[in-house]
């Protein structure tokens, strides 16, 4: 919008319709009062302002609308019939105009320098959007920059109050900061040295960058002056930044201690386990003697206690048993034989045991899926020993159950053989560690007696086959316990 200031009505009408006719939009004001009011009140493009008015005259209004910063950038052309000579105009440029055209006006020239002006303005009001808009950038940027800065001596500061040694690496794994422990382990900018037994630690990680995963492995270290080597808890965990840009974080924990008492306590259930053995067995050969010597009825009390006695010797028979399978699996010597056998063999064996072993009549285990008629690579017997496992925990778990399902699966690849019961479930947060040496879920530790160790003697049995095992469960709605094994 433009703004015509004079006080001759019929200049103000003359200069209205030849804008109006090029499609400007117009306002007028009288006086130089009347047109401060305005300015203040609207936004204008350009000003065309008489110099000689009474009151305030157009330089006055000129150095007034200069002094705000709402008006200071607004183009103003004088015009003026009477104050034609040089120091009039020099004023009039020192006062704030733009140009300064003298009557009598010619339309075309006038018109142009309009157009131009206007232009001009309505470009300087774009550019200084775009100031605006870069400035607000800038300060944005100031601000994220600072946050993350903070955020990064935080973190470092996090990192040297550990006694731990902990360390940051870029996206390619360049170690970028150290605490100041990892200095009695190594330089700067690089890792510790591990055993000459131990998994190379850059190309595990190497694997975990690509995948842009966390990372956790067990390696031994020792500090710069010593030749002792340590067990240490190496963990790896990937950073996103605002920015999307990768970083990881890392820290070497000491476990040597914890891995020193495990090898004891490993040491003592060997040693138990062995040693329990040979009385128990002596226990059961003399319950069975007795039993052939007492000759005992049916209904003789003598015989029922000698039956419980066998039960009993049974199940302490199998802890022994899991106990030296758990001492065998933590020093490497399992013993996997394998060989080909009948698979479909094997799982009516297993269920067979289960019926036998078994006290329920109403229980029904049902076999659905694939037929495994082909014969099967592998150690029958531990893969035998998984499977009554599961059974047996579908009935602990279950109880008063009257229905467990095996199903198999069989395709190019792969067998999957999976158990599914009917009980009281295992919440999903609890899932992953259900595998786990020792671990019990604390809702059936009260109910049901076991140590913890039958299901992670059943996934290292089908690791060592090159299988995997999961579980698939909602709680008051059954569980499904399941283990793949390779055809090749």
């Amino acid at each position: 919008m433009i703004l015509i200031v004079d006080d001759q009505e019929a200049n103000i009408y003359s200069l209205k319709k030849l804008l109006e006719s090029q499609n400007f939009i117009v306002d007028t004001a009288l006086s130089g009062e009347e047109a401060l009011k305005k300015v203040l009140k609207n936004d204008y493009a350009l000003i065309i302002l008489d110099v000689q008015m009474p009151g305030i005259d157009g330089f006055e209004v000129a150095e007034t609308l200069s002094g705000f910063n709402k008006t200071k950038d607004v183009p103003i052309i004088f015009l003026s019939a009477v104050n034609k000579d040089k120091k009039f105009i020099t004023k009039g440029y020192a006062s704030g105009g733009i140009d300064y055209v003298t009557k009598p006006i010619d339309p075309d020239i006038l018109m142009l320098k309009v157009k131009t002006f206007s232009r001009l303005y309505e470009q300087t009001l774009a550019l200084n959007e775009i100031q605006q808009v870069l400035r607000s950038e800038i300060e944005e940027r100031k601000k994220v920059q600072q946050e993350l800065k903070e955020q990064v001596d935080n973190l470092y500061s996090t990192l040297e109050s550990l006694p731990q040694l902990a360390f940051t690496a870029n996206g390619a794994g360049d170690i970028e900061f150290v605490n100041s422990k990892w200095l009695s382990y190594a330089d700067a900018n690089m890792m510790p040295a591990t055993h000459v037994d131990d998994m190379d630690i850059r190309t595990v990680w190497a694997e975990a960058i690509v995948a842009e995963i966390p990372m956790e492995l067990e390696v031994r270290i020792k500090e710069l002056k010593s030749e002792i080597f340590r067990f240490h808890l190496l963990r790896i965990i990937p950073i996103k930044e605002k920015n999307n840009q990768l970083k990881w974080v890392g820290t070497f924990t000491d476990i040597d201690d914890q891995k020193q008492m495990e090898k004891k306590k490993d040491e003592f259930l060997s040693i138990a386990s062995h040693e329990l053995k040979t009385p128990l067995t002596s226990i059961k050969a003399y319950a069975q003697l007795l039993e052939r010597t007492l000759n005992t009825k049916a209904d003789d009390p003598a015989g029922k206690y000698i039956n419980r006695v066998q039960s009993q010797v049974s199940k302490l028979n199998a802890l022994i048993t899991d106990l030296l399978d758990i001492s065998k699996i933590e020093n490497g010597k399992l013993k996997i034989t394998k060989k080909s056998f009948d698979f479909e063999n094997l799982l009516s064996n297993a269920i067979d045991i289960i019926y036998q072993t078994h006290d329920n009549n109403t229980m029904v285990i049902e076999r659905q899926g694939d037929r495994i008629a082909d014969a099967f690579l592998g150690d029958e017997i531990r893969i035998e020993q998984v499977l009554i496992n599961y059974l047996t925990n579908a009935i602990k778990y279950a109880p008063n159950t009257e229905r467990i399902i095996v199903h198999t699966e069989k395709d190019a690849h792969q067998v999957k053989v999976s158990v599914t019961d009917f009980g009281i479930g295992i919440p999903e947060h609890k899932q992953k560690n259900i595998f786990g040496k020792f671990y019990r879920v604390e809702e059936s530790s009260v109910r049901f007696q076991g140590l913890g160790i039958g299901l992670y003697i059943c996934s290292e049995i089908i690791k060592q086959h090159h299988g995997t095992v999961g579980i698939q469960s909602e709680l008051g709605q059954g569980s499904t316990f399941y283990f793949t094994l390779p055809l090749n």
